[in-house]
């Protein structure tokens, strides 16, 4: 197992406040496993920011029926050209499965879809099963997992910690994995 510094980014959006929320409690979680976090909101990111981490965590909310949060959305041209070639990518979506159940995390599934040329492993994909959700952009094989962690803060609040800890378990272990390949690569 590799013994090097996970050089880690929290980067998130958010209006209410619950996203910072999640990227904090997810910043506390790392640190059972000797990760420090950079915690940054997109809104005072660079594009160059990006490049600095080894292991960049995302979090984005959905608004309404499938709407991305403003910042993110401001962002979204500066997503296209990134190339994270040799870096880790954890996504993290919040939204309404029962208000919005057609658009469930959707946001989420758009920063993925934006970002999945960018030359990055994604880790963290995460289960549907425990949601209650008619449709969302961030499922994939054949809807069985999400694109990264949902959370829904609105109905299931009281499964985020958990939700949360057994999140960041499974991205640090399939972090240190793809390093542990990369160097075996060479």
């Amino acid at each position: 197992m590799s013994n090097h510094t996970i050089r880690t980014g929290i980067i998130f959006g958010t209006d209410t406040g619950n996203t910072e929320d999640i990227a904090n409690r997810i910043s506390e979680q790392l640190k059972q496993y000797d990760i420090e976090a950079d915690i940054h909101n997109i809104s005072d990111t660079s594009p160059e920011q990006f490049s600095h981490y080894d292991l960049l965590i995302l979090g984005i909310p959905t608004w309404d029926f499938g709407g991305i949060q403003g910042d993110w959305d401001d962002f979204e041209s500066a997503l296209q050209p990134l190339d994270l070639t040799r870096q880790v990518i954890a996504l993290y979506g919040l939204g309404d499965q029962f208000g919005y159940g057609d658009y469930f995390v959707d946001a989420m599934g758009w920063l993925y879809n934006h970002l999945k040329h960018s030359g990055a492993q994604f880790v963290g994909y995460w289960p549907t099963s425990g949601y209650e959700f008619d449709a969302s952009l961030a499922t994939l094989e054949d809807g069985r997992l999400f694109c990264g962690l949902a959370i829904d803060e609105d109905q299931q609040f009281e499964l985020t910690d958990e939700r949360v800890n057994r999140w960041v378990s499974q991205i640090v272990s399939e972090h240190r994995q793809w390093a542990d390949d990369m160097a075996e690569a060479g």
